[in-house]
């Protein structure tokens, strides 16, 4: 697939986002918050980060409950150091152009594209006919949160590749229908995330570290206190054998892997230099010293979480400011690709 035609001269930005469903944890920070905020510290990136409310609702949610999740997950964001003064953070539902554009995608989509896509039907289940039409059309939504900005550069993960690739085709194929020879969207680049973006259950080292998972004790909480993240730890599930000094010895190990791989990101060393440290060690000894670390580490942003979601005016005032920005961006994309399209205006 192509890059990016040459004779595209939009500014270059980046977007991405998460759900707010359940409590962002700290794989979501080793594996997304961290990279956003060394985005942000790029100069010549502008970087467009919301809580995808939009999206939410394709599963079984309350109603009731979702404004005070995306103010969770927005004081999550500003926690982890995304700065409302660097980033534009928002609601994506607060900004109607999403919702416009991607219709308009989905007449650009095709329906073998969405019906390749791995993750509806990981989330469809083997009752695939009940899901929501939203939940089945997720891709093309995400590919209108990223390109109504024109969004050049997206942080993801393995799990987000193949909707990047669907966004890349939609945005070529709208270029080869209505641009007549111009570049009208960017084909998005991704940003592949580095060491430390997949964090594992602390219940189970083959399944990732997850909101949904119905054990608290999988995960460690952005928002969890010394005591509770040095409990957590403690009950991690391991094997009765100590470390190994070489990497190869975590192989078949992926609890201690896990849990070896946790210390590295939080330290800034690699599995090597940990198992140096720790080789022939059993857990008795490393749990503690990964709980110090991790508490050491967090203990900022737990703080400032619960500083932030205490204070839903503040929240609200960086929510309503960074959508504000956010419709300044978007709206001339969508009145462009109206006209483009041909609807009256």
């Amino acid at each position: 697939m192509s890059e990016t035609p040459a004779d595209y001269k939009g500014p270059q930005r980046v977007l991405s986002g998460m759900q707010p469903t359940g409590r962002l944890h700290l794989g979501n920070y080793l594996g997304a918050l961290k990279n956003w905020v060394a985005l942000q510290d790029n100069g010549d990136l502008d970087c467009f980060y919301c809580v995808v409310d939009m999206h939410a609702i394709t599963m079984p949610h309350d109603p009731r409950a979702l404004p005070d999740a995306v103010r969770a997950a927005a004081a999550a964001y500003i926690a982890a150091g995304v700065d409302p003064d660097k980033s534009t953070i928002f609601a994506q539902s607060a900004v109607p152009a999403h919702a416009e554009l991607a219709w308009i995608f989905n007449c650009v989509a095709r329906l073998g594209w969405l019906e390749r896509m791995t993750q509806f039907k990981d989330k469809a289940g083997k009752d695939s006919e009940r899901a929501s039409v939203g939940l089945f059309t997720y891709p093309v939504l995400q590919a209108a949160d990223i390109l109504v900005y024109k969004a050049t550069h997206v942080p993801v993960g393995e799990d987000q590749k193949q909707h990047l690739e669907l966004c890349r085709d939609i945005a070529a194929r709208f270029n080869r229908d209505y641009g007549d020879g111009e570049a009208i969207f960017p084909l998005t680049d991704p940003v592949i995330q580095g060491p430390g973006a997949r964090i594992m259950s602390l219940r189970d080292g083959s399944a990732k570290m997850s909101k949904s998972d119905v054990s608290d004790n999988s995960r460690i909480n952005l928002e969890d206190d010394a005591d509770a993240i040095a409990r957590k730890i403690k009950k991690a599930k391991t094997d009765p054998e100590p470390l190994p000094s070489e990497e190869a010895g975590l192989e078949t190990r992926p609890e201690a892997s896990n849990l070896v791989g946790i210390y590295a990101a939080l330290t800034g060393k690699t599995k090597a230099d940990v198992l140096a440290e720790f080789g022939g060690q059993g857990f008795g000894a490393f749990k503690p010293a990964l709980a110090d670390v991790a508490v050491e580490y967090l203990a900022p942003i737990s703080d400032e979480f619960r500083r932030l979601i205490s204070d839903k005016a503040e929240i609200d005032r960086i929510l309503s400011k960074g959508a504000e920005h956010a419709r300044a961006v978007a709206d001339p994309v969508v009145s462009e690709t109206k006209r483009i399209v041909g609807f009256w205006h």
